[in-house]
């Protein structure tokens, strides 16, 4: 990090993680409102906040114009609906007092990216990327079998945002553009759903509180916010750097669901936990240390 534009870069990734580290704060001011309400105006509001900004960077006609390339809409529609479920869910698990899975969800969400170019993509792990899968899954079966049940919410979360990642990697549109037109696509049958809650008078927009009106407003800027923070980083600093920060978010998170939520965490939960930080901690030092060898390879 000598170079002042990776300083830079790791100082927006560090804001960019710190936002999303501390969504849930903002998503709990809005409890009292349906999640799927919630999701409808922050898919409505996400649209407008990154519509102007990309029209004052000059990138909207630019984006537009991209949407024009066969196949682009039709890939964009899959990440937008798998963006969309990832939103619903994780807004559920805040506001239902589930945020500890809702931080499990993004912990394992890495490794089920990793499964994803396994089986999908054809990419190998090493011995000890394969180990660390394995104290992972340890660790999803040890709060299974002390639930009774599978961890149904972190796993959601893991695989749509797995998934959602594996689209967008695929895709072409940039981290502004597509979420203004993921957000565009959704937006009917959003506005359709809050016009219906407003007709009947269930809606919170006009029928709740002033300052919820505006909370939900303010869902879509505190929603596009940690993305231009994170486009930035991703400019100027490496991006295994900058994938080591990815844990930041939900490191907070879990930290908020057992000190601040007090939601259950006994020892079976603690000993899960470290067993998925264990197999994370193994998959990031086997991946830096697998980096190495492949861009000699290239380079030779």
């Amino acid at each position: 990090m000598s170079d002042p534009s990776a300083r830079r870069g790791l100082g927006y990734g560090l804001v960019a993680y710190l936002l999303w580290g501390f969504l849930p704060l903002f998503w709990k001011l809005l409890q009292p409102v349906p999640a799927l309400e919630i999701i409808c105006h922050r898919i409505v509001w996400s649209m407008a906040f990154t519509g102007i900004l990309l029209g004052l960077r000059g990138g909207l006609g630019r984006t537009l114009e991209q949407c024009r390339q066969p196949g682009l809409l039709a890939t964009t529609a899959w990440t937008a609906l798998l963006l969309g479920g990832n939103w619903l869910l994780f807004i559920y698990a805040v506001n239902s007092g589930h945020v500890l899975q809702a931080s499990l969800g993004y912990f394992i969400g890495p490794l089920v990216s990793a499964a994803l170019g396994v089986f999908l993509l054809k990419e190998r792990l090493s011995a000890a990327q394969t180990a660390a899968f394995a104290l992972a899954g340890a660790g999803v079966v040890l709060l299974a079998v002390a639930g009774g049940r599978p961890p149904w919410l972190a796993l959601a979360l893991a695989i749509t945002f797995a998934w959602y990642g594996l689209g967008r990697k695929v895709g072409r549109l940039g981290s502004l553009g597509g979420l203004f037109v993921e957000s565009a696509l959704l937006v009917p049958p959003a506005v359709a759903w809050i016009l219906w809650l407003e007709v009947r008078g269930l809606g919170a927009f006009l029928h709740g509180p002033s300052e919820i009106g505006w909370l939900l407003v303010a869902g879509g800027v505190v929603t596009s916010t940690p993305l231009l923070f994170f486009a930035a980083a991703a400019r100027r600093m490496p991006l295994n750097a900058l994938g080591l920060l990815q844990y930041l978010a939900p490191s907070l998170q879990f930290l908020m669901g057992v000190f601040l939520f007090h939601e259950p965490f006994g020892r079976v939960q603690a000993g899960a936990f470290a067993l998925i930080w264990a197999g994370l901690a193994l998959y990031s030092v086997a991946g830096l240390a697998h980096r190495p060898r492949q861009s000699s390879r290239v380079s030779g």
